[in-house]
């Protein structure tokens, strides 16, 4: 066999085979060599492999002996991931809805080629989604490379855009008409990848992902606006709803503080109001997200400001008291 060669499959028999717990003698090794390729080598030239390997400083061999000095136990213990940074991938993949079932279990299958064979099966207990919560478009992977390469590349994009219908179909909007869009930023929300894009001058606005379909990039380029800034957005963002951006003031029951500082983070603006409540004020896009959030509340939320947002809520409340009366 070609030296080359036999290094490779050296190197890939320590990767696959060994970790801090698992280690092979020389014989081991020669006998999965012979496994992996069908192919017999001399102990001489596996040793040399070896400390080729271990010489090289760019992949690590660990070599430990036997306490009367005659086995030799070889292990690739120094790998990129910890276990526990895997168990994170591999949760995140599986949990996202955006990912079908079957790119899923690809993604989860190359994760685990990151360790080795004995580790990976550590692996096995991982967050499982029901097959329905699966988004079912293939695309999805394509959709989302199209529009990073046009995002970084400052191309104009067109696509067709949808929903599910009462009969579960799939119907564009608009009878199938294109939107002609300028791609700000991909954001994941509620386990789902979001587009912000610009509409019309200064006019921004979200579009899910895997409801988009035949995106197309268009030979024109466009100037982001400067002070457009993805992190500071999308914090003040509902449900991914778009809006005209206003400062409120809500008053809360006090138990909901660490729910407002999970949402918020700490250094949002919060004071003490009474002994049972407390006043967030921040910065928010004025949308059905935002309302549909605060409703969540029910009795322990009250709108202080802006009046035009405590109108709104007042009318939605009302229409829902009718349909319970």
């Amino acid at each position: 066999m070609n030296t080359k060669l036999r290094l490779l499959y050296m190197r890939e028999i320590l990767q696959k085979y060994t970790d801090e717990e698992n280690q092979l003698t020389l014989e081991q090794m020669l006998d999965l060599f012979y496994r992996e390729t069908k192919t017999h080598i001399g102990k001489k030239a596996s040793r040399d492999d070896i400390d080729m390997l271990e010489s090289s400083g760019l992949f690590d061999v660990t070599i430990n002996q036997e306490k009367n000095g005659v086995e030799k136990y070889y292990s690739h213990q120094q790998r990129l991931f910890e276990l526990y940074e895997l168990r994170l991938l591999i949760d995140a993949v599986s949990a996202a809805k955006f990912i079908t079932k079957n790119e899923t279990e690809k993604l989860v299958g190359k994760i685990k080629r990151l360790t080795s064979l004995h580790l990976a099966k550590q692996l096995e207990n991982r967050v499982i989604m029901p097959d329905s919560h699966k988004n079912e478009n293939q695309r999805v992977k394509l959709t989302i490379h199209e529009l990073h390469n046009a995002i970084m590349e400052r191309n104009v994009i067109e696509f067709q855009y949808g929903k599910y219908n009462l009969q579960k179909e799939f119907k564009f909007n608009h009878d199938g008409k294109h939107y002609r869009v300028k791609p700000y930023a991909l954001v994941w929300n509620q386990d789902f990848y979001y587009m912000i894009a610009e509409y019309q001058p200064k006019e921004l606005r979200h579009y899910r992902v895997d409801r988009m379909r035949n995106v197309s990039t268009v030979d024109e380029k466009f100037i982001p606006d400067r002070d457009f800034n993805v992190t500071k957005y999308t914090e003040k963002l509902f449900h991914m709803y778009s809006g005209e951006e206003q400062e409120i003031q809500v008053r809360f029951s006090n138990h909901l503080i660490n729910v407002m500082i999970d949402r918020f983070g700490r250094d949002v603006s919060i004071r003490q109001d009474s002994g049972t409540t407390f006043v967030l004020s921040t910065k928010a896009i004025i949308s059905e997200g935002l309302i549909r959030w605060l409703l969540t509340w029910g009795s322990d939320a009250i709108v202080l400001y802006p009046v035009s947002l405590v109108d709104t809520l007042k009318k939605e409340i009302n229409k829902m008291s009718q349909l319970y009366s």
